[in-house]
């Protein structure tokens, strides 16, 4: 049974709920029962990081980025470990699992630049003889509620930073995917932090409601489901917190005619399938505007039919495994229901379903529109839709009808592909919007 880190000490879950198993996805088998923590926990978590924080902000900024600089050699030295772990608990490939933690360690990274980070800033004679000076001050106890999908990179976009500026932190790793959060935490006391700094508390909504209730924990930060993401930040809001929740997204990739199909058909496979689909900023509409989709569909279709799927630990494998197999049930029954609605299904990954583990290979639905359930709903698996445009302006205006906007840039969601102009190199560019 996995343990709770509070302060320096690695505890049994108090409540006594009971547990989740943690599944190896490329094999259905347990691996490991993470505990279903509850309010006395994340008290004691937050406690220990109360606790921790009246010397800790008081830690001499430079201090503080030598044990930062200490992490990231311990991070480094344990890398190929850590990427390991990511695939054996989440599934994705060993590849997309090192770049996972090359993502993680780059913002570690960053907050040793916290000298120049944590600046403030002074104007003189802002007013008639008023001067205005600014500083930063650590707000208290930060908590982190990660996502499953991601379970070593994101938690190291949350904590470095806010333990460098002076805050600490509790933790609240995916119930799915607890095993990151674990390593991460056992690392950072080996790099020497104090403890109290970094607390780790396991468990799913109980544990995730005491931490937005708890009067002790002064800010939240909250990556997940649309849904979960309004509760989060409702709740937190309303017990004062500050609070960051990013929710879910329905990307689209839009392909004019002019696209070069060797450089298109590879982007929208990585965007589409890359980390089996199990990513908000995964491109999930392909808006072939005009002809484009002459060009496009064949080699599409051919290229994600031989998109090997395995586990993702196996040489040569680009799809791994879904988390779970309710997950991957419920995508494949969007591919139902995009069939029912009309859709064309071209490339059908659910052939996948019968082998051991929670596999579902690429899938290609053609002739989407945005009222279909594929078509505005996030699926977050292997599942890439196909509408089809006449002109640019109404490709944007199928992106904006969306409700969920993750990977937003203005008017426009995702990625223009088309033909770019030749460089002074003679080579063609990708154009990104």
């Amino acid at each position: 049974m996995i343990r709770n880190l509070i302060g320096s000490e690695w505890r049994s879950a108090a409540d006594g709920a009971g547990s989740l198993p943690v599944f190896n996805p490329a094999t259905a088998e347990v691996i490991e029962q993470v505990p279903l923590s509850g309010e006395r926990d994340v008290d004691a978590a937050a406690g220990a990081a109360a606790a921790a924080f009246a010397s800790w902000s008081r830690t001499p900024l430079m201090e503080r980025v030598r044990l930062m600089f200490r992490y990231k050699a311990v991070l480094e030295e344990h890398f190929e470990e850590l990427a390991s772990i990511v695939t054996r608990h989440h599934g994705k490939t060993l590849d997309e699992s090192r770049g996972e933690v090359r993502r993680g360690i780059e913002v570690v990274d960053f907050a040793c630049g916290a000298p120049t980070l944590l600046q403030g800033r002074t104007l003189r004679d802002v007013s008639g003889g008023v001067d205005q000076d600014l500083y930063r001050y650590p707000v208290g106890v930060c908590a982190g509620i990660p996502p499953f999908n991601f379970p070593v990179m994101i938690p190291l976009w949350m904590f470095p930073l806010a333990v460098v500026a002076g805050n600490t932190f509790v933790l609240k790793p995916s119930e799915r995917t607890p095993l990151g959060g674990q390593r991460l935490a056992e690392l950072f006391l080996e790099a020497g932090f104090p403890e109290g700094v970094l607390n780790v508390v396991h468990g799913a909504r109980e544990a995730v409601d005491a931490l937005l209730r708890h009067p002790g924990v002064a800010a939240i930060s909250f990556v997940g489901s649309a849904p979960v993401a309004r509760h989060v930040y409702e709740t937190a809001a309303a017990n004062g917190k500050r609070v960051q929740a990013l929710g879910g997204a329905k990307n689209h990739i839009v392909v004019m005619p002019d696209a070069d199909p060797e450089l298109a058909v590879p982007a929208i496979l990585n965007s589409a399938f890359g980390n089996a689909g199990e990513r908000c900023l995964a491109g999930s509409v392909a808006v072939a505007v005009g002809s484009a989709a002459d060009a496009l569909l064949e080699p599409l279709k051919h290229a994600a039919s031989k998109m090997v799927v395995g586990p993702g630990d196996q040489p040569g494998v680009q799809v791994g495994p879904l988390i779970r197999a309710d997950h991957r049930d419920r995508v494949a029954g969007y591919v139902d229901k995009g069939v029912a609605e009309g859709a064309e299904l071209i490339v059908d990954g659910r052939r996948e379903m019968s082998r051991k583990g929670f596999f579902l290979g690429p899938t290609i639905l053609d002739r989407v529109t945005a009222g279909m359930t594929v078509g505005h709903e996030e699926i977050f698996g292997p599942v890439l839709s196909v509408a089809r445009a006449a002109t640019l302006d109404e490709a944007i205006g199928q992106a904006n009808q969306m409700a969920l906007g993750n990977m937003a840039t203005k008017r426009l969601e995702g990625l223009v592909l088309r033909r770019p102009p030749r460089s002074r190199h003679g080579r063609h560019r990708l154009l990104h919007s």
